[in-house]
């Protein structure tokens, strides 16, 4: 479907035909023309794996929404439902089904619950009278979808906090099952590596399904993964993300790699592939498929206007070659360069402005407060004090989110919070925000986000034994990861860069890594005769060769676009023999993190 799947070590479309298939088989299950009623969110996710015209080559003549009320009228018979096993979804579907009843059509109904179905759901269907209505009831197991060619996400905005404030461990039941399917066509990954209680307990259903007889790939294409809990790096999801794409997510917020902008701030009358044009805003497709994105979205925000300057005067002086006096070939070679001239130059316009309205709010004074706080906290600069420019957030009733974020960020970097300082901020938040907001302070309490002061400075000695700050360091042509976030390198990545140096590193830092929660995670997988055999070739002609070591990274719990950037970089480097691979239940930023751990003013019902 999409080409640039296939651009990575690892060939990320693989995933893409497995569910596109999945999804085809269920669809040929409904004979004859069919609808399709499905949950707003699982639209774009399927997008990923089926385009609409592949739809309606399989005779589905329209698509609507799941919501509350009656749908459009249509003669078509068939009607598939298609939802994440979540009860108030199973209320719309049946609203719709009594609703078709009372207009006395009779249509022909079918449900497939992503990634699979669930009792409670069904429990919920039969009360309602409807359950009896489906012809057919099934599962389509998408776990996890391709974002790009080294990218993979499963899209679940709340396994955060079901797992570490439910206590529901169901999500990492579907990240072990996500895994699975990774192996299942990529082959058996050798060695799995990890920390964190979600790291652990994934790893042990892991375990516990290899036992069930499934079919691999004979050659495994991955030689480790490595498995990282949010739980056990907490401060880089709340740090200002400073990289290109890591700035258009904080600001704008990237949904399944599409961003949407206003309009206006755009030139009329573009019409690249990779936009999409609605009334007042433009989406916008962020992938590696453009290849100037691809150059700049690693990048340090500082970096970007230097290649977006350098990339206008090469356009430039390409276009005006045309000026010059040319002989007949040069003018056919010119013309036959032209189409993908004119998209390179749409592109540039595209991410100049993109940067400008970055730009504009980058400069400003409330942004730049913040982020020096931020820094400054990261660096550990007064963190056992109350901070007047949070209390001027409160005052100022900026948005609670960024309140929050800035506080739960002081608590990591102070190994938690006086007390004092802590109830001094909670009262400030309930009288000013109001007091219902009570229970999302006992969520992140619960979470570990905000916590009172412990005895051991847990983040002074992993910031000094993992250099996890450098003030010295380039974010023009850097030489280390903190570039992401100018002066903090991401905890999790720098764990990660510790292990790719030497496979004992984690036992070397035991004493460290008892600060942070959960045990280390260091197993083999047992392989088959027959894939034993080939990795055996493999590993020899590898130590010959030098081949590159392909790293699977999943974070359970969401993991930011500065991260990704991170791992990118360091596969990147001169002296590098590692390509990672990055899957996670996720992709989050400050923002969305805490509001994934919010509790709803108005009941959800999950």
């Amino acid at each position: 479907m999409t080409n640039h799947l296939s651009g990575g070590k690892v060939n990320i479309s693989l995933l893409q035909d497995l569910e596109k298939k999945q999804l085809f088989e269920l669809i040929l299950k409904c004979g004859g023309p069919k609808v399709i009623v499905w949950a707003e969110d699982l639209v774009p996710l399927v997008g990923l794996i089926a385009k609409n015209t592949d739809l309606n080559e399989h005779d589905v003549r329209k698509m609507f929404f799941l919501e509350h009320g009656p749908l459009p009228p249509t003669t078509v018979k068939n009607i598939i439902f298609i939802s994440r096993p979540r009860l108030h979804l199973m209320d719309m579907i049946a609203d719709i089904i009594h609703e078709e009843e009372r207009r006395g059509n009779r249509k022909e109904c079918h449900l497939f619950f992503v990634p699979r179905r669930s009792q409670l759901c069904e429990k919920r269907l039969q009360s309602k009278g409807v359950f009896g209505n489906f012809t057919f009831v099934d599962d389509l197991p998408c776990d996890i979808f391709p974002f790009d060619n080294d990218l993979m996400s499963m899209e679940m905005e709340g396994a955060f906090k079901e797992y570490y404030v439910e206590n529901d461990p169901s999500c990492l039941y579907q990240a072990a099952q996500a895994l699975m399917t990774l192996q299942s066509l990529y082959g058996i990954i050798p060695r799995v590596t990890g920390k964190g209680p979600a790291a652990e307990r994934v790893w042990d259903l892991v375990s516990r399904l290899s036992q069930e007889p499934r079919k691999f790939p004979t050659n495994s294409q991955i030689d480790q993964v490595l498995l990282i809990d949010r739980a056990v790096d907490l401060i880089s999801p709340l740090a200002t993300q400073l990289t290109f794409e890591g700035l258009i997510d904080e600001l704008f917020e990237i949904k399944n790699m599409v961003v949407r902008l206003p309009a206006d701030k755009f030139s009329g009358g573009d019409d690249s592939q990779n936009k999409i044009m609605v009334p007042d805003e433009l989406q916008i497709t962020l992938n590696s498929a453009d290849e100037l994105f691809a150059e700049i979205r690693d990048k340090n925000f500082n970096a970007v206007g230097t290649v977006l300057s350098s990339k206008a005067k090469l356009i430039s002086s390409q276009l005006g070659a045309r000026r010059t006096d040319q002989t007949v070939q040069e003018i056919k070679q010119f013309v036959d360069r032209l189409p993908s001239m004119m998209a390179a130059k749409r592109s540039l316009a595209t991410y100049t402005t993109i940067a400008e309205l970055i730009k504009n709010v980058t400069d400003s004074t409330e942004f730049l407060d913040s982020l020096q706080l931020e820094q400054e906290l990261m660096l550990g600069v007064d963190t056992d004090r109350v901070q007047a420019h949070i209390e001027d957030c409160i005052a100022h009733q900026q948005p609670l989110v960024k309140v929050l974020r800035l506080i739960c960020l002081q608590s990591a970097t102070n190994s938690g919070l006086k007390p004092k300082v802590l109830e001094h901020y909670k009262r400030e938040i309930l009288q000013t925000y109001g007091f219902q907001h009570i229970l999302t302070l006992s969520n992140l309490e619960v979470a570990g986000l905000l916590k009172m002061q412990q005895s051991s400075r847990s983040y002074t000695v992993l910031r000094k034994t993992l250099r996890l700050t450098v003030e010295d360091n380039s974010e023009v042509m850097p030489s280390d990861v903190n570039y992401v976030h100018s002066v903090y390198a991401p905890l999790s990545v720098r764990l990660i860069q510790q292990l790719i140096k030497s496979p004992s590193a984690w036992r070397q830092l035991s004493d460290v890594l008892a600060l942070l929660p959960g045990r280390i995670i260091d197993h083999s997988q047992q392989l088959p005769n027959y894939i034993q055999k080939r990795r055996g070739s493999i590993s020899s002609q590898s130590s010959q060769n030098e081949n590159t070591k392909i790293v699977l990274v999943f974070f359970l719990g969401g993991c930011t676009f500065a991260e990704i950037s991170a791992l990118r970089f360091l596969s990147q480097q001169e002296d590098s023999k590692v390509e990672f691979v990055i899957a996670t239940t996720k992709l989050i930023n400050g923002n969305s993190f805490i509001n994934s751990l919010t509790e709803p003013l108005v009941p959800d019902h999950k």
